[in-house]
């Protein structure tokens, strides 16, 4: 408990805690007794940085390949499930089902948006889906972490890291959904928000300027097209099948690479820049979710870093924060941009996400009260999963599909 109490905070004491479970399970990469701490010739250095920079590419273009097989198996059932969104509720667990679907809390928002704009919907209605979009965008981190299952610590680190994500997404589910039913806090700011900048048009399109979409678009549109011919109707199905196995071959060797070349000053640099300031840390997942548009992808990146022993959950976490936040920016951008009848209804939606996000951090990262909480429940869930593997897959088929599916159904449709 005490550990996760440092871990979790600001300063110094973040990294102390955080440093303190790199020894948890596993040798330290730099420390003597194993082929981690060899110290590698220059030029085998160069070629590995190398092959990490290739192994990042190519996962990065997996979480894409697998959210483009979603969209397209999924975008159909998404926009059918949006005819029973107006009760809270039902909702909310549309947000959460539609997301899991997509794999895209942005094309969730987009969906209820339009869906607003066109009469179908109330903004009352659709802020219960946003909020919904924040847990089920969480689903696609566990995949990567499910790589590392072979070893039980190194699973145990990289779950504990990709699932800080979701209980802190489903704490701030439980603190404002009940608070927005009652009092509507976040559509009263966003509609005040979007009475005053409304029709501005200060904002750039974030789709003008989206590198990472343009750099991986090739081999996305490449698996797409190929899984396509083989079989159209099958085709999504290959293309998410395709993505879980570039997953898996990228986080295998990448975390071998990075056990050999993070050590001494290699490991220190790293864990100086994410675990020395938690705040700092929080900006730095921030600013990579804006430039990538996608937190999956910020979160999906440090997975392997904390199934190898490099980062802790606890360094992680800030960064995780962050990124949450900065995957608000690109809706923000894009609503700026947006013209035609729910125009306005799109920003009011997007600053639904803005502000509750920022009232998130606030609450629960800044006021310390809270702030281990989810990285206790995360360590907690990786140390149960790590002893009896089932228990992941009944808390991501539970939580995230089964009851979702049954509130939709009992509630929304009888």
């Amino acid at each position: 408990m005490a550990k996760a109490t440092s871990g979790g905070g600001a300063g110094d004491s973040h990294e102390q805690g955080g440093a303190g479970r790199v020894a948890e399970g596993s040798p330290v990469p730099g420390s003597n007794g194993g082929a981690e701490g060899i110290e590698l010739p220059g030029w085998s250095k160069a070629l590995g940085w190398c092959g990490v920079a290739g192994l990042i590419y190519l996962l990065v273009c997996a979480v894409s390949i697998i959210s483009r097989g979603f969209a397209e198996l999924g975008g159909d059932a998404a926009h059918t499930m949006f005819a029973f969104a107006a009760h809270p509720w039902v909702g909310l667990c549309v947000g959460i089902l539609g997301t899991v679907l997509i794999q895209s809390s942005t094309t969730t928002t987009a969906i209820a948006v339009t869906a607003v704009g066109s009469g179908a919907l109330p903004i009352e209605g659709a802020i219960p889906v946003i909020l919904g979009a924040n847990v089920g965008t969480t689903v696609t981190t566990s995949l990567v972490a499910l790589t590392f299952v072979g070893d039980r610590a190194e699973f145990r680190r990289a779950l504990g890291a990709s699932t800080v994500h979701d209980f802190y997404n489903w704490l701030s589910l439980l603190i404002f959904f009940p608070i927005e039913l009652i009092w509507h806090p976040l559509e009263r700011i966003s509609g005040s928000l979007t009475d005053a900048l409304y029709g501005t048009d200060w904002l750039p399109n974030p789709a003008h300027f989206n590198f990472v979409r343009a750099v991986t678009g090739p081999v996305e549109r490449g698996v797409v097209h190929g899984t396509s011919q083989v079989s159209s109707a099958l085709g999504p199905l290959f293309t998410i099948v395709i993505g879980a196995l570039l997953i898996l071959v990228a986080v295998r060797y990448l975390g071998k690479l990075l056990k050999l070349l993070m050590v001494g000053r290699a490991r220190d640099v790293l864990i100086k820049a994410v675990g020395r300031n938690a705040y700092l840390a929080m900006a730095s997942g921030m600013g990579v979710t804006v430039v990538t548009q996608s937190s999956t992808i910020t979160t999906s990146v440090l997975v392997p870093f904390a199934g190898s022993g490099i980062l802790t959950p606890a360094q992680i976490y800030p960064v995780v924060v962050g990124s949450n936040l900065g995957t608000t920016f690109t809706v923000v951008f894009a609503a700026f941009a947006g013209v035609g009848q729910d125009a306005r209804i799109g920003l009011q939606a997007a600053f639904v996400h803005l502000v509750y996000n920022l009232f998130a951090i606030v609450v629960i990262y800044v006021i310390p009260l809270l702030r281990p909480v989810p990285l206790l429940c995360a360590e907690r869930l990786a140390r149960v999963a790590s002893e009896h593997r089932w228990v992941l897959a009944v808390y991501l088929g539970t939580v995230f599909i089964t009851v979702p599916a049954l509130v939709i159904v009992l509630v929304g449709v009888l």
